[in-house]
C-alpha cells in the first residue's frame, strides 16, 4: 500500500511511518520546508497550498496534524492556534484530493480528530453514533472532522480517528506522569470519578493499520480501549504497576491554578467512549484492560 502521512514529526507520526514500513507499506511524508529526500513533499497547509498530484496514485492519505492540546495555556491566542492547526491542514488535503481526477485520487483519507467531541457526560456510554456535546474542544471536533467534507463529496472513503489517551513513556500523557508517579507524587484528578478513554500507542497504531484495510469503516470511529475506567482506578492502577502509592491527588481547583480552562474540558470530563465501529469490524486488541496497558506503556 502506498500511503501518504501528513503531521508525520510528532509522538504518533513517527511511531505510525516506522510500522507502517515495517509492514511493508511505501509511506511519503509531508513537509513544511524543503524536502531532503525522495519520501518528501513540501506543502504550506497555513495557506492551502498543496499540489494535488502530489497525492496522485496513493492508496490512502493521514492527517495527524495539529498543536498540542495540553502543551500551553488556553489563552484566545492558543485556542485559535489549535483550530487553524487542525482545520487548515485537513481542509487543503480534503481539497487537494477533491481535486484529483477519479482515476489518480487515492480511495481512503483518515484524519484524525478526537474523543473531546463528545463533552463531559458523565457515565453515559459513547458509542460513535452518540451525539455531540458542547464547549470549546466538542466545538473544534465539529470544525476539523467539517473539513474533511470535500474529499467525503468527491467519494473518498474518509475516517476521523476520534482518539483518547495514548499511552506509551515516550510521549503524550504518561511521559508527563511517569515522573511524578515514580517519586509517590501521583494521585488522582478532581474527583477520581471521571472516564478516561485510554489506548496504548501500539493499538491505535494497530487500529489505524486494521482501518486502512477494512473497506466497510468510514466516518467518525473511536480509537480507544475497550473498557475505560475512571481516573481513580487508572491512577491506582498505575501507582500499583511502578510499586509506589498514589496518595497525592490533584483537586479541581489546583489544577485550574495550575493549567487554567483545559482543566474542564481535558482533565475533568468523564469520556466513556465506546471503540464500537472497531470491535464490531474485528479488530483485536493487544492491550484490551488497563493493567495490560499500563503495564506496556511503562516499558514502550
Amino acid at each position: 500500500m502506498k500511503v501518504i502521512i501528513a503531521g508525520a514529526s510528532g509522538f504518533l507520526g513517527k511511531a505510525l511511518v516506522k510500522d507502517l514500513r515495517d509492514h511493508g507499506h511505501q509511506v511519503s511524508t509531508l513537509v513544511r520546508r524543503s524536502p531532503v529526500s525522495e519520501s518528501e513533499f513540501e506543502w504550506h497547509p497555513e495557506r492551502g497550498e498543496l499540489d494535488p498530484l502530489t497525492l496522485a496514485g496513493s492508496d490512502a492519505v493521514i492527517s495527524l496534524s495539529g498543536a498540542g492540546i495540553a502543551d500551553q495555556r488556553w489563552t484566545p491566542a492558543y485556542q485559535q492556534v489549535l483550530v487553524q492547526s487542525r482545520v487548515q491542514p485537513t481542509r487543503t488535503l480534503a481539497r487537494a484530493l477533491a481535486g484529483l481526477p477519479a482515476e489518480l485520487r487515492p480511495g481512503a483519507f483518515l484524519s484524525a480528530s478526537a474523543v473531546g467531541y463528545y463533552g463531559d457526560r458523565g457515565d453515559e456510554p459513547l458509542p460513535e453514533s452518540a451525539a455531540g456535546g458542547t464547549g470549546f474542544l466538542a466545538d473544534l471536533v465539529r470544525d476539523w472532522e467539517g473539513a474533511t467534507e470535500a474529499a467525503r463529496d468527491a467519494g473518498v472513503r474518509v475516517v476521523t480517528l476520534r482518539t483518547g489517551l495514548v499511552l506509551s513513556r515516550t510521549g503524550g500523557l504518561m511521559k508527563r506522569l511517569l515522573p511524578l508517579f515514580k517519586l509517590g507524587a501521583g494521585g488522582k484528578l478532581g474527583s477520581g470519578r471521571q472516564y478516561q478513554p485510554w489506548i496504548t500507542l501500539a493499538d491505535e497504531i494497530g487500529a489505524i493499520r486494521h482501518i486502512l484495510q477494512t473497506e466497510q469503516l468510514e466516518g467518525p470511529v473511536n480509537v480507544v480501549g475497550p473498557e475505560p475506567v475512571r481516573n481513580a482506578e487508572f491512577s491506582a492502577e498505575l501507582a500499583k504497576a511502578l510499586h509506589r502509592p498514589a496518595l497525592l491527588p490533584a483537586p479541581a481547583f489546583g489544577l485550574r491554578l495550575a493549567i487554567g480552562k483545559f482543566t474542564d474540558e481535558g482533565v475533568l470530563v468523564s469520556q466513556r467512549v465506546m471503540p464500537e465501529k472497531l470491535t464490531s469490524s474485528g479488530y483485536r486488541f493487544e492491550h484490551a484492560d488497563v493493567r495490560s496497558a499500563l503495564a506496556w506503556a511503562i516499558a514502550h
